[in-house]
Protein backbone atom coordinates (compact mmCIF):
# COMPACT_ATOMS: atom_id res chain seq x y z
CA UNK A 1 0.00 0.00 0.00
CA UNK A 2 1.20 3.76 -0.95
CA UNK A 3 1.05 5.78 1.88
CA UNK A 4 2.84 8.54 0.79
CA UNK A 5 -0.35 10.87 0.46
CA UNK A 6 -0.84 10.22 4.61
CA UNK A 7 -0.89 13.31 6.64
CA UNK A 8 1.15 11.77 9.64
CA UNK A 9 4.24 10.04 10.61
CA UNK A 10 4.82 7.53 13.09
CA UNK A 11 6.19 10.16 16.04
CA UNK A 12 2.80 12.32 15.21
CA UNK A 13 1.10 9.18 16.56
CA UNK A 14 1.26 9.64 20.09
CA UNK A 15 0.26 13.27 19.72
CA UNK A 16 -3.01 11.75 18.35
CA UNK A 17 -4.48 9.37 21.40
CA UNK A 18 -8.06 9.88 21.99
CA UNK A 19 -8.64 10.56 18.46
CA UNK A 20 -11.34 8.82 16.12
CA UNK A 21 -8.81 8.01 13.25
CA UNK A 22 -11.07 7.22 10.54
CA UNK A 23 -14.59 6.04 10.02
CA UNK A 24 -14.49 3.69 7.01
CA UNK A 25 -17.00 3.06 4.16
CA UNK A 26 -19.86 0.44 4.05
CA UNK A 27 -18.87 -3.02 2.88
CA UNK A 28 -21.26 -5.75 2.27
CA UNK A 29 -21.32 -8.81 3.41
CA UNK A 30 -23.08 -11.11 1.74
CA UNK A 31 -23.90 -15.14 1.64
CA UNK A 32 -21.32 -15.77 -0.78
CA UNK A 33 -18.16 -14.11 1.85
CA UNK A 34 -20.03 -15.62 4.42
CA UNK A 35 -19.58 -19.16 2.63
CA UNK A 36 -16.07 -18.78 1.67
CA UNK A 37 -15.16 -17.61 5.08
CA UNK A 38 -16.42 -21.09 6.23
CA UNK A 39 -14.62 -22.96 3.34
CA UNK A 40 -11.30 -20.73 4.67
CA UNK A 41 -11.45 -21.50 8.32
CA UNK A 42 -13.06 -25.12 8.25
CA UNK A 43 -16.07 -23.94 10.09
CA UNK A 44 -18.78 -24.51 7.93
CA UNK A 45 -21.79 -24.87 10.15
CA UNK A 46 -25.34 -24.59 9.22
CA UNK A 47 -26.05 -21.72 10.65
CA UNK A 48 -23.75 -19.96 9.16
CA UNK A 49 -23.72 -21.50 5.54
CA UNK A 50 -27.61 -23.10 5.19
CA UNK A 51 -29.59 -20.58 4.64
CA UNK A 52 -32.64 -22.66 4.46
CA UNK A 53 -31.96 -24.88 7.39
CA UNK A 54 -31.21 -21.36 9.07
CA UNK A 55 -34.51 -19.98 8.21
CA UNK A 56 -36.57 -23.04 9.25
CA UNK A 57 -34.10 -24.06 12.52
CA UNK A 58 -32.40 -20.58 13.61
CA UNK A 59 -34.47 -18.23 16.30
CA UNK A 60 -32.45 -15.23 13.60
CA UNK A 61 -34.72 -16.19 11.20
CA UNK A 62 -31.77 -16.98 8.53
CA UNK A 63 -27.56 -17.25 8.33
CA UNK A 64 -24.84 -15.49 10.67
CA UNK A 65 -21.65 -13.66 9.90
CA UNK A 66 -19.15 -15.39 11.40
CA UNK A 67 -17.94 -12.94 14.22
CA UNK A 68 -14.86 -13.59 13.26
CA UNK A 69 -15.50 -12.97 9.81
CA UNK A 70 -16.65 -9.45 10.85
CA UNK A 71 -13.39 -8.99 13.94
CA UNK A 72 -11.04 -9.97 10.51
CA UNK A 73 -11.60 -6.92 8.67
CA UNK A 74 -9.60 -4.68 10.81
CA UNK A 75 -6.74 -4.91 8.89
CA UNK A 76 -8.47 -4.36 5.51
CA UNK A 77 -10.20 -1.41 6.87
CA UNK A 78 -7.14 0.08 8.38
CA UNK A 79 -5.41 -0.29 5.34
CA UNK A 80 -8.67 1.16 3.05
CA UNK A 81 -8.69 4.10 5.74
CA UNK A 82 -4.91 4.72 4.77
CA UNK A 83 -3.54 4.51 8.45
CA UNK A 84 0.20 3.47 7.44
CA UNK A 85 2.22 6.34 8.60
CA UNK A 86 4.35 7.61 5.95
CA UNK A 87 7.77 6.33 7.16
CA UNK A 88 6.59 2.89 7.95
CA UNK A 89 7.81 -0.02 5.94
CA UNK A 90 5.23 -2.35 7.45
CA UNK A 91 2.67 -3.09 10.49
CA UNK A 92 3.21 -6.23 12.72
CA UNK A 93 -0.15 -7.87 13.73
CA UNK A 94 0.56 -7.90 17.33
CA UNK A 95 -2.70 -9.42 18.93
CA UNK A 96 -6.45 -8.37 20.21
CA UNK A 97 -7.34 -7.45 23.35
CA UNK A 98 -11.10 -6.79 24.64
CA UNK A 99 -12.50 -8.68 21.61
CA UNK A 100 -16.12 -8.64 21.98
CA UNK A 101 -19.28 -9.76 19.78
CA UNK A 102 -22.34 -7.76 21.48
CA UNK A 103 -24.83 -8.98 18.61
CA UNK A 104 -25.28 -11.96 15.89
CA UNK A 105 -25.00 -10.44 12.87
CA UNK A 106 -27.46 -11.37 10.16
CA UNK A 107 -26.03 -12.52 6.69
CA UNK A 108 -29.15 -10.79 5.03
CA UNK A 109 -31.48 -7.38 6.27
CA UNK A 110 -35.21 -8.29 6.55
CA UNK A 111 -35.69 -6.67 3.21
CA UNK A 112 -33.32 -9.16 1.54
CA UNK A 113 -30.16 -6.51 1.18
CA UNK A 114 -26.46 -8.02 2.46
CA UNK A 115 -25.94 -6.98 5.44
CA UNK A 116 -23.75 -3.86 5.98
CA UNK A 117 -20.18 -3.06 7.67
CA UNK A 118 -18.14 -0.05 8.69
CA UNK A 119 -15.14 0.62 11.26
CA UNK A 120 -15.07 3.20 13.48
CA UNK A 121 -10.97 3.18 14.12
CA UNK A 122 -9.62 5.74 17.54
CA UNK A 123 -5.99 5.50 18.83
CA UNK A 124 -5.83 4.32 22.33
CA UNK A 125 -2.00 4.50 23.35
CA UNK A 126 1.29 4.29 22.20
CA UNK A 127 4.48 3.01 23.32
CA UNK A 128 8.40 2.72 21.74
CA UNK A 129 9.37 -0.24 20.39
CA UNK A 130 12.97 -1.31 19.06
CA UNK A 131 11.98 -1.14 16.00
CA UNK A 132 9.29 1.50 15.81
CA UNK A 133 6.27 2.56 17.54
CA UNK A 134 3.86 0.02 19.44
CA UNK A 135 -0.23 1.38 18.67
CA UNK A 136 -3.37 0.23 20.17
CA UNK A 137 -6.31 1.14 18.42
CA UNK A 138 -10.27 0.41 19.57
CA UNK A 139 -11.57 -1.13 16.56
CA UNK A 140 -15.51 -0.74 16.09
CA UNK A 141 -17.16 -2.27 13.93
CA UNK A 142 -21.21 -1.27 13.03
CA UNK A 143 -23.67 -2.81 11.01
CA UNK A 144 -26.38 -0.87 8.70
CA UNK A 145 -29.38 -3.22 9.54
CA UNK A 146 -31.68 -0.74 7.64
CA UNK A 147 -33.54 0.03 9.96
CA UNK A 148 -31.99 3.96 10.69
CA UNK A 149 -28.93 4.41 12.69
CA UNK A 150 -25.76 1.94 12.91
CA UNK A 151 -25.37 -0.42 15.37
CA UNK A 152 -22.17 -1.65 17.36
CA UNK A 153 -21.54 -5.33 16.26
CA UNK A 154 -18.10 -5.99 17.58
CA UNK A 155 -15.22 -3.91 19.33
CA UNK A 156 -11.68 -4.99 19.50
CA UNK A 157 -8.45 -3.20 20.40
CA UNK A 158 -5.86 -4.27 17.81
CA UNK A 159 -2.48 -3.99 18.81
CA UNK A 160 0.04 -2.93 15.92
CA UNK A 161 3.72 -2.29 15.67
CA UNK A 162 4.62 0.37 13.02
CA UNK A 163 8.33 -0.71 11.92
CA UNK A 164 10.26 1.86 10.79
CA UNK A 165 11.72 1.66 6.98
CA UNK A 166 15.44 2.59 8.64
CA UNK A 167 14.38 -0.05 10.92
CA UNK A 168 14.16 -2.85 7.89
Amino acid sequence: MDASNNPYLIDDLPGLVGTEMALSYWLEIGQDRVNAFGAATNHSHWLHTDPERAKADSPYGGTLVHGFLISSLVSHFADACKLRPRDAAFALNYGMDKVRFMRPVPTVNQDGSPVRVRDRITLLKTSPHEKGLKVVNAHTLEIDTGAGEPVPAAYAEVITIWVRKEAT
